[in-house]
């Protein structure tokens, strides 16, 4: 998918497949840019051999998102091994192959932060039930709604059905993990392109962002203001 001097790259974050299109795509297109879905606070994290999390980070995302940190820190390492590849490793291949070209680096996700307080403020009762529910069938049945190669990037189609399906089950999460973020993503890189007229930029992010970030580009832009207050007792 392209627009204007953007050419899009869709991913799934623990695809070996992934892995492959990344190292492709750059040797292909030949981008004097490369954009990725990260903030420099998950590079970070990203690049360390060892991640630990802090019991101080409560106090910056909130319980909400500190636990939501800890679910995802424990889905990594089940999946990681479900797969054989680690997740984020296509990101991790893009820098290490941009810094191995002297190619720029631009990081266009929102601040982890912010999204983990968002998601602490944002998060009902009703979704954590919903959660235990969906946690307890998973274990308990052996019948799967939505069935996929972990190891391939979804199609269109079945993206869709994993994005509504989010939107539906979890509509404040399907708010702040997808829908501010490719708003904050679609800023982000509106603002690279302004600054960059004449070079091609190839934009890495997850599959199920790249649609709604390129309609989000092509209208006008939109700007959110978010509300913390009292977010560490959410």
């Amino acid at each position: 998918m392209n627009y204007k001097n953007l050419v899009f790259l869709g991913t799934s974050h623990i695809a070996k497949q992934s892995l492959d299109e990344v190292k492709n795509a750059i040797e292909t297109e030949k981008p004097d840019m490369v954009a990725l879905e990260l903030d420099h606070k998950r590079l970070h994290a990203l690049m360390q051999k060892q991640r630990r999390l802090e019991i101080g980070m409560i106090r910056k995302v909130g319980i909400k998102g500190f636990i939501f940190l800890l679910i995802g820190a424990w889905a990594e390492k089940k999946l990681g091994k479900l797969v054989g590849v680690a997740p984020g490793s296509e990101m991790r291949q893009a820098l290490k192959i941009a810094r191995k070209k002297d190619i720029r680096v631009a990081l266009v996700d929102q601040d982890i932060e912010i999204t983990l307080k968002r998601l602490s403020h944002e998060l009902t009762w009703k979704e954590k039930w919903n959660f235990v529910k969906d946690v307890a069938k998973a274990f308990f049945s052996s019948k799967k709604e939505i069935d996929f190669d972990l190891r391939t990037v979804p199609d269109k189609k079945t993206i869709k059905k994993l994005v509504d399906k989010l939107r539906e089950r979890y509509p404040n999460v399907y708010k702040v993990l997808i829908e501010e973020r490719n708003i904050a993503i679609a800023n982000n890189l509106r603002k690279i392109i302004g600054h960059n007229t004449d070079k091609k930029i190839l934009v890495i992010l997850g599959a199920g962002h790249i649609e709604d970030v390129v309609k989000l580009l092509e209208g006008k832009e939109i700007h959110i203001t978010y509300s913390f207050s009292a977010i560490q007792n959410q």
